[in-house]
């Protein structure tokens, strides 16, 4: 994993017997999408995130998707939330909260975040249909238990309503885009860490 101050950025590269991921990510970015990871509904989600998060992201992944999608969608979310954490080091001058609600046609995801250095899993979400194509909508909270896992995110989503399968993930991926934009971005005049202990 790699680090550089002035850009913000993170790089990941991880390989098992089950997945090779690489994984660079440009905190400061305009939102280019550059992912492939062997799970199209993946790919889709990640590009939603990144643009919405205002971030530049590239992921190439290989993994065992002859078996299914879990490690392969875990593994992303493991080193995407490395990532993170590399690229934004101690945490110094950032909002360090973030939340947002976005709306997809019938469907509305609320998502709050903080990188706390606390990680933990909040998620609300009901969604009845098990598959959105080949997808397996329970891997969904599988991503974001890893993400939150690695980047230090205490993280919170809330489906407040919604039915269509399709329309829940991506309004939850949208939402942890935006608000995860606006926890890791710069706060003017803030020095240090945004923390009555001096540390998180």
């Amino acid at each position: 994993m790699t680090n550089t101050a002035s850009t913000r950025r993170g790089e990941v590269e991880r390989k098992t017997r089950e997945t090779e991921i690489r994984v660079v990510l440009e905190i400061d970015g305009s939102g280019q999408a550059d992912i492939i990871t062997g799970v199209g509904f993946m790919d889709h989600m990640l590009t939603l995130f990144t643009v919405h998060g205002f971030f530049d992201l590239n992921i190439q992944a290989n993994g065992d998707t002859y078996i299914d999608d879990h490690h392969t969608v875990e593994d992303i979310g493991i080193c995407l939330g490395r990532a993170f954490a590399g690229a934004l080091g101690d945490k110094s001058g950032i909002n360090r909260y973030g939340h947002a609600y976005v709306p997809m046609d019938e469907t509305l995801a609320r998502v709050c975040v903080d990188f706390s250095n606390r990680p933990f899993l909040h998620y609300d979400v009901v969604i009845t249909d098990q598959k959105v194509g080949t997808f397996d909508t329970a891997l969904a909270a599988e991503f974001l238990r890893a993400l939150s896992l690695h980047a230090g995110l205490t993280l919170h989503v809330d489906l407040l309503h919604g039915q269509n399968a399709h329309h829940i993930i991506e309004a939850v991926f949208k939402a942890l885009g935006r608000a995860m934009g606006d926890a890791s971005s710069l706060r003017s005049g803030l020095t240090g860490t945004l923390s009555s202990k001096g540390v998180l």
